[in-house]
């Protein structure tokens, strides 16, 4: 998607397009802001007013969860749809975008633990003929969990928001996409560089589904989800709708009159994330997946230490296997954030779990290259807990 700035919004101004798209859609008044529910914890006074003020301009609803040794808090602001304008859900579902690799690369990690699969073996030895002639170094299961493979991305349905959404009903197949993405050659020889993108964990999820011989869906259910307890988490498929309790997603769409129409997002299909980033979860679930993987509930040392490193040898690298490592005033955090249109994600903790820190947005422009305001006081009220 091609990044844009983001909008400014005026609440009078605020117009959904229901159903038939961007075009001829009635409009609504905004819901007027309530009072976010919170948890009691008086440490937190922050969160809560950091979530305070919803529907805005960038986000129309906030679920948020913090865990550690300073105890726990959770809240959620806004609404679940700008026509009725009833209240958040704090336990609704929702797109989880890139946090759906997290799973993907624990997964991995549990079949290395179980000798299964070789970190250091060729991508070849699990599925031969994957990578052509042009790939002359050895692409290692290894460096498509730290994203230092050099493969590049594969098709897609559009760079725009309007191309995208105009197919938003199809299905665009994981293998085409890794079909495409092989025929382009490698961008840089392997380990050389590190450049995030979901074409690496499209992969390792059909190696998952090579060794197992079971799909990806049932294999992280097995190998992850059930044994982090996360029960309100799936993968829909070609299911463009989020089963069970859930928000309305919108994306801001500016219109040549300069006004800004918000399109419903809600229903997607998805399936050309894939293993990369099509998992519908909670916000409970989450902080269950990063409590069990960090404790070592999921995958075993020395496999864990995995999601802890980052290559050595490449400058700047930040990426491990499944997270991002962010140093804040001396402090060492590991995160994944997640984005589909209508929704942003994110999960951040220390390596002890002093800090856990999950949440999601309803927001009107996920896919934004800037910063949604709402995360960023987010975040800021967390580190101060």
């Amino acid at each position: 998607m091609r990044p844009r700035r983001r909008t400014t919004l005026l609440a009078a101004s605020l117009v959904l397009a229901l159903g038939a798209g961007p075009l001829a859609a009635p409009a609504f008044a905004a819901p007027t802001p309530s009072a976010p529910v919170c948890s009691t914890a008086p440490s937190n006074k922050a969160l809560c007013e950091a979530v305070g003020g919803l529907p805005d301009e960038s986000t129309t609803a906030a679920l948020v969860r913090l865990g550690g040794t300073g105890g726990s808090w959770q809240g959620s602001s806004g609404v679940r749809d700008l026509v009725s304008g009833r209240a958040a859900d704090p336990d609704a579902r929702f797109r989880a975008g890139s946090t759906t690799k997290v799973v993907t690369a624990a997964a991995v990690l549990r079949l290395a633990a179980q000798g299964e699969v070789d970190l250091d073996a060729s991508v070849e030895r699990y599925l031969p003929g994957l990578l052509g002639p042009e790939f002359k170094k050895p692409v290692t299961v290894r460096n498509l969990l730290n994203h230092t493979s050099g493969i590049q991305p594969g098709d897609s349905w559009g760079d725009t928001f309007e191309e995208q959404y105009a197919h938003r009903y199809d299905t665009l197949t994981p293998r085409r996409v890794v079909k495409s993405a092989v025929a382009r050659g490698p961008a840089f020889a392997a380990g050389d560089e590190q450049q995030y993108l979901n074409i690496n964990y499209t992969i390792l999820g059909m190696l998952i589904e090579r060794v197992t011989g079971r799909s990806y869906a049932s294999e992280a259910a097995r190998l992850v989800l059930r044994p982090a307890g996360m029960r309100h988490t799936y993968f829909p498929g070609t299911d463009p709708r989020v089963r069970g309790p859930h928000h309305r997603g919108y994306q801001a769409v500016p219109q040549p009159d300069g006004t800004t129409r918000l399109v419903d997002v809600t229903e997607w299909n998805v399936a050309d994330r894939w293993a990369a980033g099509d998992m519908i979860s909670t916000t409970a679930d989450l902080e269950r997946l990063v409590t069990a993987l960090f404790s070592g509930r999921i995958v075993p040392e020395p496999q864990l230490r995995e999601m802890f490193t980052v290559p050595a040898t490449v400058e700047g690298a930040a990426h491990s296997a499944g997270l991002t490592r962010w140093e804040h005033e001396g402090t060492v955090y590991w995160l994944k954030s997640g984005a589909r249109p209508g929704c942003s994600t994110a999960i951040a903790a220390t390596e002890d779990l002093g800090l856990t820190l999950v949440y999601s947005l309803s927001d009107t422009d996920a896919k934004d290259t800037t910063a949604n305001p709402v995360a960023e006081r987010i975040r800021e009220a967390a580190l101060k807990s």
